[in-house]
């Protein structure tokens, strides 16, 4: 291991540097149980093949709410872990010492700004689109420090990125063993994608919200716009990495018979089923992503609940359920002074045209606390969103 061997000889004050960061991350002791358990005894190193397969996403074939699904995708994420170690994990004639281990794990997940790992997100993205023999319009700066990226993502480009975020979450939250394979349930992500549309590309006032097909959408979206985007949107995307390798590395230091079964998706997981609520998984997702709340982890929990058409243990009212009209509202939320996310659905009609082509749009809001019968104002800050079929965050301004 690579604490063992520093104390048989004194250690180098690279290695010295990188403890020190793996240790500000909290990850130091996770990566010293790790390192004995994927290297090979005799050599004291990691092949590249090991931790490969250690970084590999295990699932079954994935099934998909929205009826847009690229078929490259299940391909894509067969190249996830040789991308990571790839690009991060230096190895030598041997393999992967303990100093080359701690480097990798400290250049994907060490302390670094939301941009930097965002930035890693699409490093990673790339190199699989590579490996599966297709081309991206990303272009990268390996000489500059901060690795810049130039180029732009098409929609289905973006899909298929989010896709793969999600399904490192699902697995880091989900699975419990490297070798059990779940059921990769994939969300309808389409508000997300427009939302990075409408902010990064160039679409005139006919464009079509409610009937566009992301994956032929032939519009670029800057990179740049793109980060910019995603920083003030779903800044918590760029955690799902470092999630993801814990994780990985955590199953590869358990003993099989410590491993558990498998919490994966389950249910009914036809697109039907879903979205037949208001907050689906995907909406889910789109809210967790955003600036955290203190209500972050509880809607994570709910996207990846083994059944979310049964998951209503935390439902404080339902129009459906509890009946129409504010005072069956207020006869379920009175009393309680948690936490509150509140979805409204309804439908836009023009006048002029049919009912058939009537558009049912989604918002929301989050506060902090629950609803009192006050006659002045009161309670702190919260967020609204627009949920479909457009993903907006609207922060409170201070005003």
């Amino acid at each position: 291991m690579g604490a063992s061997s520093s104390t048989e000889q004194p250690a180098s004050a690279e290695q010295r540097e990188l403890e020190n960061i793996a240790a500000s991350t909290g990850a130091l002791p996770l990566l010293q149980k790790s390192f004995p358990n994927l290297s090979d005894p005799q050599t004291n190193a990691i092949s590249v093949q090991t931790l490969q397969q250690c970084f590999h996403l295990c699932y079954e074939d994935p099934v998909c709410e929205s009826q847009q699904k690229p078929e490259s995708f299940p391909r894509l994420l067969d190249h996830l872990g040789s991308s990571i170690v790839d690009l991060f994990f230096l190895s030598e004639k041997g393999g992967i010492n303990w100093l080359g281990f701690l480097g990798g794990y400290v250049k994907c997940c060490g302390r670094m700004s939301t941009s930097m790992s965002l930035n890693i997100l699409l490093r990673i993205f790339a190199m699989a689109v590579k490996k599966l023999g297709l081309s991206s319009n990303l272009e990268f700066e390996p000489d500059d420090a901060d690795c810049k990226i130039n180029g732009s993502l098409l929609p289905s480009d973006l899909l298929l990125l989010l896709w793969m975020c999600w399904a490192m979450l699902w697995n880091a939250r989900t699975l419990k063993s490297s070798e059990r394979k779940g059921n990769l349930l994939l969300p309808d992500i389409n508000h997300l994608v427009l939302s990075a549309v409408v902010a990064c590309a160039e679409v005139d006032s006919s464009f079509d919200l409610w009937n566009c097909d992301i994956v032929g959408l032939d519009v670029q979206l800057p990179v740049g716009k793109f980060l910019n985007w995603a920083i003030t949107t779903a800044p918590i995307l760029s955690d799902c990495l470092t999630q993801y390798v814990n994780r990985r590395l955590q199953i590869s230091v358990l003993a099989e018979d410590e491993a558990g079964s498998s919490e994966s998706i389950s249910g009914d997981m036809s697109p039907n089923a879903s979205q037949a609520l208001l907050l689906t998984r995907g909406r889910a997702w789109a809210i967790s992503l955003a600036p955290r709340s203190t209500i972050t982890e509880e809607i994570l929990k709910l996207c990846f609940s083994a059944d979310i058409v049964g998951t209503d243990e935390n439902l404080l009212y339902r129009s459906s359920t509890h009946g129409k009209g504010l005072n069956r509202f207020w006869s379920n939320v009175e009393g309680y002074h948690g936490p509150l996310l509140v979805l409204i659905s309804a439908n836009s009609e023009d006048a002029y045209q049919d009912n058939n082509k009537a558009r049912k749009w989604i918002i929301g809001a989050l506060t902090q606390q629950g609803f009192e019968n006050k006659d002045t104002f009161y309670g702190s800050s919260g967020n609204l969103y627009a949920i479909s079929p457009i993903f907006h965050v609207f922060s409170p301004s201070g005003m």
